[in-house]
């Protein structure tokens, strides 16, 4: 396996506390980075805490979509380090209905979570990094967010706008030492399947040409 030295690199993953968002704090601690985990669930920011123990690891509880949350935490941060990586994973799937049946306030929370919550971290991180010429933005979008999901119109347009959002600012930045791209994975064999439906589950597997979903 390829390994990339990130020493003396510090990363932000959102949502770090399970999922994707840990097993990719795992690696950049292998890779030798400092890690700080952001998440709201602080019962889990415990437990992952304790599962990686390694003392290049700390976390914040964090609010994604609430800016004025993550201005603070980014300021507190970046008075006595620089912040080279940022990994927006943090994201939810909500309900499986139809958009004419969707609760609008569900809605807008899933929207305001993947989709302002990656454009609150970046607004708040960048300047940063475009103050220290350096800087490695991944955004997690979804398949979904190309193909459009039935009955998951929020999530669908949450992760739209994000890959929109990549696209946008990696020209904004591309005069900079600052590369910003997204990853468009399948559905994962994660707790996030927990908030879906059985049939909008299966209905996700169907489209995959190998049939199983993705293994962290």
């Amino acid at each position: 396996m390829i390994k990339f030295d990130l020493n003396n690199r510090t990363a932000i993953i959102t949502g770090g506390a399970q999922g994707f968002g840990l097993d990719i704090a795992k690696k950049f601690l292998d890779f030798g980075a400092n890690v700080i985990l952001w998440d709201i669930d602080k019962k889990e920011l415990d437990k992952a805490s304790k599962t990686l123990s390694n003392d290049k690891l700390s976390f914040n509880i964090v609010d994604v979509s609430n800016f004025n949350e993550v201005e603070k935490t980014t300021n507190q941060i970046t008075k006595s380090i620089n912040i080279d990586i940022l990994i927006n994973n943090a994201g939810i799937t909500g309900s499986t209905a139809a958009l004419w049946d969707y609760d609008v306030d569900e809605w807008n929370k899933i929207v305001e979570i993947n989709l302002m919550g990656t454009f609150n971290c970046c607004k708040s991180i960048v300047p940063s990094m475009i103050k220290n010429n350096y800087g490695r933005i991944v955004n997690v979008a979804s398949v979904s967010g190309k193909d459009g999901n039935a009955n998951a119109s929020a999530y669908s347009v949450g992760k739209a706008g994000a890959i929109g959002l990549t696209k946008s600012l990696g020209k904004e930045l591309a005069d900079k030492n600052i590369a910003v791209n997204a990853v468009t994975p399948a559905g994962a064999n994660t707790r996030i399947l927990d908030q879906m439906t059985k049939e909008h589950v299966q209905r996700m597997l169907s489209k995959v040409p190998r049939g199983r979903f993705l293994e962290v």
